[in-house]
C-alpha cells in the first residue's frame, strides 16, 4: 500500500480535481506536463541551484539538547526557518515559478494566510521579473502587517479578501475567481497541498526536499536515515507533506500531525479539521473539512494565521482516515507557551504555526532513545506582535 497520490490525484478516497469548466484547460495543461517538466534535466539543475544558492539549502538538522533533556527524548529540529524568506514556503514557489515559465505564463496569482507564502511568491516573481498578485484576507492583512509590507516592497499587488471570514479560505476563493477570469496567461501558485490535482502532489514533491535532506543528515548524525517519528503542524499541510514525504510508506516511522484547536476542539473556535471535519469538496478537491449539517463551510479559528483553514490537504485526510498518522490538537494557550519555551531553551523564536507542533511534548511521551524530528517550518518574526500582546512583553 502506498500513501502517495495515484495518477488521478487521489490519496485513497481523497483528492481529485473538482473544478469549474472554465479552469479545465489550465488544470489539464498542468496535469499533463508537471511530472515531465519536473524530471527534465535543465529544470532539476535550475531548481537545485536556486535552492542551494538563493534559498540557502540544505537547512540544518539541529539537535535541540536542552529541549531533549527536558522531555527525556532525542529531539531534532529541521531548520526551515533559516530558508530565505523565513519559512519552507519558498521551496514550492521556486519550483512553481520555474514551472510557470516553462508553460509560458507571464502573470502569477497566489493566496496567503500568514503571509509567508505571499512573501515567498512575491520573492520569486521579483527574481524572475513576473507580475505578482496576492490575495489575502482582510483580517490576516491586519495581523500580519510586516509580511504585507514585504510583499509590497517586493513589487507585488496585495488585494484584500473582504467577504466571509476575511481569512485564508476567502483569499483562496478570490484567487480562484481571478484565475477563471485570466485563464490564458496566468499561473496560480497554490501555497499548500490543497486544491485540484495536480497541486497537492506537485507541492508535496517540491517540499519533499525537506525529508530528502533529513535522510542524509540523520545518517551522518545517528547512523540511520529514518527517525522514529516525524512531527509537523498541519493547516493545509505543505510543511508536513515535505517532512513526511520520504517516510510515508515506511511503517517504522511514526507520523504525527498537529492541528490548531484554537480555544478548544469543541469550543466553536477551532481549526482542528481531523476532529471536526467531514468529507466534502473545497477549492477543487475532495477532503475532510469543517462544515455544517447542510454542507456550509464553517469558519475556522486559530491564533495562528497559517492554520485557520477549514480543511486539510487530501494526503493528510487519507493519513488520518487510514490511521497512518496520529493527529493531535493543540490550543492557542499551549502553542504560545511552547513557542516561548523554545525561545528560552534553545534561543530560537518559532512561528506560531510551528509552536503548535512543539507543544505536543508536554503530554505526548516518547522513549528516551526515540529520535523525533520536528519540522521547524518558520521563524517567529512575523508573529512578534502576537507574542507581544499575548505575553505583555
Amino acid at each position: 500500500m502506498t500513501y502517495q497520490a495515484d495518477e488521478k490525484g487521489y490519496y485513497g478516497e481523497f483528492g481529485g480535481a473538482y473544478i469549474p469548466e472554465m479552469l479545465y484547460p489550465n488544470v489539464e495543461e498542468l496535469k499533463q506536463q508537471y511530472i515531465q517538466i519536473m524530471q527534465e534535466e535543465s529544470f532539476q539543475k535550475e531548481f537545485k541551484d536556486l535552492l542551494k544558492d538563493y534559498v540557502g539549502r540544505p537547512t540544518p538538522l539541529y539537535f535541540a539538547s536542552r529541549l531533549s533533556e527536558k522531555y527525556n527524548t532525542k529531539i531534532y529540529l529541521k531548520r526551515e526557518d533559516l530558508c530565505h524568506t523565513g519559512a519552507h514556503k519558498v521551496n514550492n514557489t521556486i519550483g512553481q515559478i520555474l514551472m510557470a515559465k516553462r508553460l509560458g505564463k507571464n502573470r502569477i496569482i497566489a493566496e496567503t494566510g500568514a503571509g509567508q507564502h505571499g512573501v515567498a511568491t512575491a520573492t520569486v516573481c521579483a527574481l524572475m521579473g513576473i507580475e505578482c498578485i496576492v490575495y489575502m484576507g482582510e483580517i490576516d492583512i491586519d495581523r500580519q502587517a510586516p509580511n504585507v509590507a514585504r510583499m509590497k516592497l517586493l513589487g507585488a499587488t496585495v488585494i484584500p479578501a473582504k467577504s466571509g471570514s476575511r481569512t485564508l479560505k476567502d483569499a483562496t476563493n478570490e484567487a480562484i475567481r481571478d484565475w477563471i477570469n485570466h485563464p490564458v496567461n496566468t499561473h496560480y501558485i497554490i501555497g499548500s497541498v490543497v486544491g485540484p490535482h495536480p497541486y497537492p502532489d506537485m507541492v508535496a514533491r517540491f517540499q519533499s526536499v525537506i525529508s530528502e535532506e533529513i535522510k542524509s543528515q540523520l545518517l551522518e548524525k545517528e547512523g540511520r536515515e529514518a527517525p522514529d517519528y516525524v512531527v509537523a503542524c498541519v493547516g493545509g499541510g505543505s510543511n508536513a507533506a515535505g517532512i513526511y514525504y520520504h517516510y510515508l510508506d515506511n511503517p517504522d516511522v511514526g507520523i504525527i500531525a498537529v492541528e490548531a484547536a484554537g480555544k478548544g476542539v469543541l469550543s466553536g473556535e477551532s481549526a482542528a479539521t481531523s476532529a471536526l471535519g467531514k468529507e466534502g469538496i473545497i477549492h477543487g478537491s475532495k477532503t475532510l473539512l469543517m462544515q455544517t449539517q447542510d454542507g456550509q463551510i464553517t469558519e475556522p479559528y486559530s491564533i495562528s494565521a497559517g492554520l485557520d483553514y477549514p480543511g486539510i490537504g487530501p494526503m493528510h485526510a487519507n493519513l488520518y482516515r487510514t490511521g497512518r498518522a496520529e493527529f493531535i490538537s493543540i490550543t492557542d494557550e499551549d502553542a504560545m507557551k511552547a513557542g516561548q519555551e523554545l525561545a528560552r531553551l534553545e534561543g530560537i523564536i518559532p512561528a506560531i504555526e510551528t509552536s503548535h507542533a512543539l507543544a505536543i511534548f508536554e503530554d505526548r511521551k516518547f522513549k528516551k532513545d526515540d529520535i523525533v524530528v520536528l519540522n521547524l517550518s518558520g521563524r517567529g518574526d512575523k508573529d512578534l506582535s502576537t507574542y507581544i500582546d499575548y505575553f505583555n512583553l
